[in-house]
């Protein structure tokens, strides 16, 4: 009999550790596998039943899908530690105006009119970026979590107060929802041990009347108890 497991994929920049070990703790009988996907084939990868869950940076498309957000990230301006920019704790999209901005093809900040003067030449990957703004052909435009990821001491970066965040969120199949997906989504939400969706409706609460009933049944069962030492009393005498 095949050991059960379950497939988490997660993309660049996602930081599953956290979840990975309150996993081990909580389910040891059951490995957690982890797998890195690129930003543009993770989606695929939940649809083609590869990992059985995602982290990742939502989709435009995402039809068939469970999408559970999670959080967004701050967006930043990665440039070389003695760029002009870097004099600024942060800046705002009108310091980037005539700025020779690096667009990567897995590029995944959705700013529709984003500042700067996009260079024509677009790098494979954001690690190629970040290679091209170490060299100084320009400035990239990343989520937070990209920078700090390939992070370099010749580089440094900055939020853009007025940029769109990057949303981060978790996703499955909606026709494929295991117990062990459940399980996973319940720690991501950070349910306790032993909680649970399925868990029964607590009782619904009482009228003022069925309170009334209640408290009168409980003294009277009380006077009883009450009354039982004096019967006693009585028959020693």
């Amino acid at each position: 009999m095949t050991r059960p497991s379950l497939t988490l994929g997660y993309v660049p920049g996602g930081t599953p550790a956290k979840w990975a070990r309150i996993w081990a703790q909580r389910r040891p009988d059951v490995p957690l596998q982890l797998r890195s996907v690129a930003a543009a084939d993770a989606v695929a990868a939940v649809r083609a039943g590869a990992v059985d869950v995602a982290l990742l940076r939502p989709p435009t498309d995402t039809s068939g899908l469970a999408v559970i957000p999670l959080y967004d990230e701050t967006t930043v301006a990665v440039v070389p530690t003695d760029h002009v920019l870097s004099a600024a704790d942060e800046i705002t999209a009108a310091d980037l105006r005539g700025e020779p901005i690096l667009l990567p093809l897995d590029d995944v900040v959705a700013w529709a009119e984003a500042p700067g003067d996009p260079i024509d030449h677009r790098p494979e990957t954001t690690k190629d970026a970040i290679e091209l703004v170490a060299a100084g052909l320009g400035v990239l435009i990343v989520p937070q979590s990209l920078a700090r990821l390939y992070h370099r001491k010749d580089l440094t970066y900055r939020p853009i107060t007025d940029a769109p965040t990057c949303p981060v969120a978790l996703a499955f199949l909606e026709s494929r929802q295991p117990q062990l997906v459940e399980e996973f989504v319940g720690i991501v939400r950070g349910r306790k041990p032993g909680s649970s969706r399925g868990q029964a409706e607590p009782p619904p609460k009482r009228t003022a009347r069925e309170k009334t009933l209640a408290k009168q049944a409980a003294r009277a069962a009380a006077g009883k108890v009450a009354r039982k030492p004096r019967r006693a009393e009585r028959g020693r005498r």
